[in-house]
């Protein structure tokens, strides 16, 4: 997500519109059971002999709480925390939300019961909503320095630590491509919506009858999908902000709003292309990834968080997979047709409110020792499997998906915006965009499903 965006501007997670009712952004499923015994698990190697870190020698013995909502990397977190407290003495007991359960509602039952974690894992509005009240204010962190593009001001302060980058767009999957068209297939060749629906035509006289898949989930179609109309209008978040701004107090007409009709164009070309175009409401996500890796399908609209999807499914991280833009338009000039969204889309809050001084300064080194030490930054990018935010880790995430938008930030390929909505936008919204998606309603519909909503906001 994100190097062209607006440095220090309100960023939120590419899912940072997803309701407080369920796990932000991703879809966290595997195609089989990912804790079967029989399973085995390549464990990457992470060379410890070299730690220049400075630990706090007072602080060891202190016991905080790590409340984690990013349910792929619990494990990963286990052993980050297991790693930090052989070398700092400070034990961070990670504690998973329950799959399905609300972050934020988790977190203030937390704090109304007396008991609120030491650090909290959280999406970008859970952190805004808490922040002030509850957080400890982080600004003068070192870290700063090294993600200041990925950083969320409230009020001019940091009250947040940013953990990943994630990204969304059209997956691909080139060896699939490449064997339908009988020739080399080059990513950066579609720049255009025209450009896109004509390769869409190719493969499908090629024998791919429906190359595209597209999941009915509310946080894929109620916030990934929908959110484009207010990220791509500047392709900053500050602006993704004012455009929601203009159309809740009125000033702009949704239906004359241009990248309303834009979006719709580029969705109806990825409906009739849809594999389960017959009953788009009854698509499998699991399947989807099964299509995708086993040739049926050549695109999948999702994330890099998609790649354990795609692992389970049979994918290989040697394959040549990626991401081409939500093409909006035939204007090759326009950002969006040349660039991916991504963000950072998990916060690492520090309560400020109830845990004690030596419990927040054991919360700050653990954050700290993510970024500065050795073990840390291999431990984020190689155990965790996240794209880093901090310019100062070297290391680059092994996954194709997660590589690729890793490239295309350092390459300026990305842009950071993502909008700040309500907390019901997407499951509200989502009963509008399936009927839209089935063709059970017509723009006109939707786009006042729309407007009735940001109306009830005021």
């Amino acid at each position: 997500m994100k190097k062209s965006a607006g440095a220090k501007g309100i960023a939120v997670i590419l899912a940072a519109a997803m309701a407080a009712t369920m796990l932000t952004g991703c879809r966290f499923g595997f195609a089989s059971d990912p804790d079967d015994p029989n399973e085995e698990v390549k464990e990457v190697p992470i060379d410890t002999s070299i730690d220049t870190f400075v630990y706090d020698s007072s602080l060891q013995g202190t016991k905080i709480t790590l409340l984690n909502s990013k349910a792929e990397i619990q494990v990963a977190l286990e052993k980050m925390s297991q790693a930090f407290e052989e070398k700092s003495g400070v034990h961070v007991e990670v504690m998973p939300v329950t799959d399905g359960d609300s972050p934020y509602t988790k977190v203030v039952s937390m704090y109304n019961s007396g008991t609120p974690p030491t650090m909290a894992i959280l999406d970008t509005t859970d952190v805004i909503a808490l922040a002030e009240e509850k957080a400890a204010d982080l600004t003068g962190e070192d870290w700063n320095a090294e993600a200041e593009e990925y950083l969320t001001e409230v009020n001019g302060k940091i009250y947040s630590f940013p953990l990943c980058i994630e990204g969304r767009g059209i997956i691909y999957n080139k060896a699939v491509i490449e064997e339908a068209l009988g020739r080399e297939f080059d990513p950066e060749s579609i720049r255009s919506l025209d450009e896109f629906e004509e390769l869409l035509e190719t493969l499908k006289e090629a024998g791919i009858e429906k190359p595209v898949s597209l999941a009915k989930e509310d946080w894929s179609l109620g916030a990934h999908h929908l959110q484009y109309i207010y990220e791509t209008y500047d392709g900053t978040s500050e602006g993704a902000q004012g455009i929601i701004d203009e159309i809740k107090n009125g000033k702009l007409k949704l239906d004359t709003y241009g990248r309303l009709g834009e979006f719709l164009d580029m969705f109806d070309v990825l409906k009739a292309y849809n594999v389960a175009k017959g009953d788009p409401l009854g698509a499998d996500y699991d399947e989807m990834a099964i299509d995708l890796a086993d040739g049926k399908t050549a695109f999948w609209f999702n994330g890099n968080w998609a790649w354990p999807n795609l692992a389970e499914a049979g994918a290989e991280e040697e394959d040549d997979y990626g991401f081409l833009p939500y093409f909006l338009n035939n204007d090759t000039d326009d950002f969006a047709n040349q660039k991916i969204q991504a963000s950072p889309s998990k916060q690492v809050m520090v309560d400020g409110q109830m845990s004690s001084e030596k419990e927040q300064a054991a919360a700050k080194e653990f954050l700290n020792w993510i970024v500065f030490s050795e073990i840390g930054q291999q431990m984020l990018v190689k155990t965790c499997n996240v794209i880093p935010p901090f310019i100062n880790n070297p290391y680059e995430p092994a996954d194709p998906l997660s590589r690729d938008i890793y490239e295309k930030v350092q390459s300026g390929g990305t842009f950071n915006a993502s909008a700040i909505v309500p907390n019901d936008h997407w499951a509200v919204l989502l009963s509008a965009m399936q009927k839209y998606l089935a063709e059970r309603s017509d723009r006109e519909e939707l786009t006042e499903s729309i407007i009735e909503y940001w109306a009830e906001q005021k």
